[in-house]
């Protein structure tokens, strides 16, 4: 394995992370050189440092093999995360070592989890550099790279496969080149679109384009203290309902969709299982809360379920109420969403409804061959037969997720924290989703957490972005053969 090499395509992620800072430090400059600047420019420099010294002294190699490969993709995520902190530890306020380095992981994963206590005190420039590390992450650190720069070749290929997940792959059926140019069409157009709607609808460009970041990489940053909830508008919510909806949707069936052809989100088994969850969950918690007395019309309840059953699902994490006040079956339920999360190919998070449909198949497929023993029984999700290896894999990915989940909440019960905090910010951490329950509840945050939990739960963070093996295979590479 090539270190040298290794070096040089995590800095040409760091040359794009420096960018964005440029770019935060630029708007910082534009709101009359506001208190990030200085913080800004001064981690751009540093990131660009780092991103300038490999491509220096390494010269560009021709081809990189699978343990190369992983070592970018993982050690990109990784190092994006610790640059991510720079500009918060340079301005200061909340952010000390330990909320830094939460606050940038929770951006880069999308998870929109956050350690400040006041979000409106933040500088605009700080405010868009917190959104960018959310778009930046919808995409992947290593996928932005390869949508702008086009230097690197053969190589494209080879680190775009490895940056999506098998799931992803199976549903593009584009070659490697045309999915990174189908990533940027959609993420780009629907990023665009959903700020010029939220401007019409009444939002300031500023929070119009920061909203929209958050959420067509259904990251869940906001630029206010109680997040969506601090609008009150109904248009805004329909318009963030659809763009979260959309980029929770696999983007090679968005643009198979707008492209005319035959695999679409109409005809997509696993899009209409997706949104068939949120339809079933958002009446039954709409009913719940509206018979609990939470609101006292029906029309505020469904249109306040819709929000919160899209904005977990999604593991998007915008909030337009208390949840905690919900009645216990709505809680339940929001809990499901959040673990189930929504599609494959997708900026979102979670276990993918695509693997819990798969294991549903599965369950009845089991369930027949049982009854009929000499059956030959096959499995398929949207038309794709699924080969025992990918069965297998999904199983094993589903009990990983969930030991991974009972795990964390072991860890925080043992630190002292309530059974419903501890359990929903495994939940939220491993499937990048934001708001939990109890103390890390909708219209809380994460800053009351001991150090110790605050770093578990941004490893639970990178391990749920990075589809937990990926994460797993990166510290055992030594011993790849």
């Amino acid at each position: 394995m090539r270190f040298s090499i290794i070096l040089r395509y995590v800095g040409t992620v760091m040359l794009c992370i420096s960018a964005f800072m440029a770019v935060s430090a630029f708007i910082s400059y534009l709101d009359g050189m506001d208190s990030a600047f200085y913080p800004l420019l001064l981690s751009a420099l540093l990131t660009l440092l780092l991103g300038v010294f490999p491509m220096l002294f390494v010269r560009k190699a021709d081809a990189i093999n699978n343990k190369e490969g992983f070592s970018i993709v993982v050690g990109s995520w990784i190092l994006a995360s610790v640059v991510g902190m720079f500009p918060y530890l340079i301005w200061g306020g909340e952010f000390n070592l330990i909320n830094a380095w939460f606050e940038s992981v929770s951006g880069f994963t999308t998870t929109g989890a956050t350690i400040l206590n006041d979000v409106e005190a933040l500088p605009q420039g700080l405010l868009f550099w917190r959104s960018a590390t959310n778009w930046i992450g919808g995409a992947g650190v290593v996928m932005f790279a390869l949508l702008i720069l086009p230097s690197l070749g053969t190589n494209k290929m080879a680190l775009s496969s490895m940056e999506l997940s098998s799931l992803a792959r199976d549903n593009y059926r584009y070659r490697a080149q045309m999915i990174v140019r189908i990533l940027l069409v959609v993420y780009v157009g629907i990023t665009v679109a959903t700020t010029l709607l939220l401007k019409l609808a009444g939002m300031r460009w500023f929070d119009a384009l920061n909203h929209a970041m958050s959420a067509c990489a259904t990251g869940g940053f906001s630029t206010k203290n109680a997040s969506i909830g601090f609008y009150d508008s109904a248009l805004m919510e329909i318009i963030l309902i659809v763009a979260m909806l959309l980029s929770s949707i696999h983007f090679g069936l968005i643009y198979a969709t707008f492209a005319r052809k035959s695999n679409n989100i109409f005809r997509s088994e696993v899009v209409k299982t997706y949104l068939a969850v949120v339809a079933v969950c958002t009446v039954i918690i709409a009913v719940n809360i509206y018979d609990a007395g939470v609101y006292d019309s029906f029309w505020t309840s469904l249109r306040s379920s819709l929000f919160q059953v899209v904005s977990l699902i999604s593991t998007t994490g915008f909030a337009t109420a208390d949840t905690n006040l919900w009645a216990p079956l709505s809680i339940i339920l929001l809990m499901f969403v959040s673990v189930t999360g929504a599609c494959a190919g997708s900026t979102s998070g979670g276990l993918k409804i695509d693997r819990m449909l798969l294991f549903v198949k599965t369950l009845a497929s089991r369930i027949r061959h049982q009854q009929h023993p000499n059956a030959i029984l096959r499995i398929r999700v949207d038309g794709i037969l699924q080969e025992n290896e990918q069965i297998h894999s999904a199983m094993v990915f589903i009990i990983t997720y969930v030991v991974l989940i009972f795990l964390g909440t072991f860890v925080n019960a043992l630190f002292g924290l309530d059974l419903i905090t501890s359990f929903s910010s495994s939940v939220t951490c491993i499937g990048n989703v934001g708001p939990g329950f109890g103390e890390v509840g909708s219209m809380d945050n994460f800053s009351s957490m001991p150090a110790i939990l605050k770093l578990q739960g941004s490893l639970l963070m990178l391990m749920g972005r990075l589809e937990i093996f990926g994460f797993i295979q990166f510290l055992f590479i030594k011993w790849w053969r």
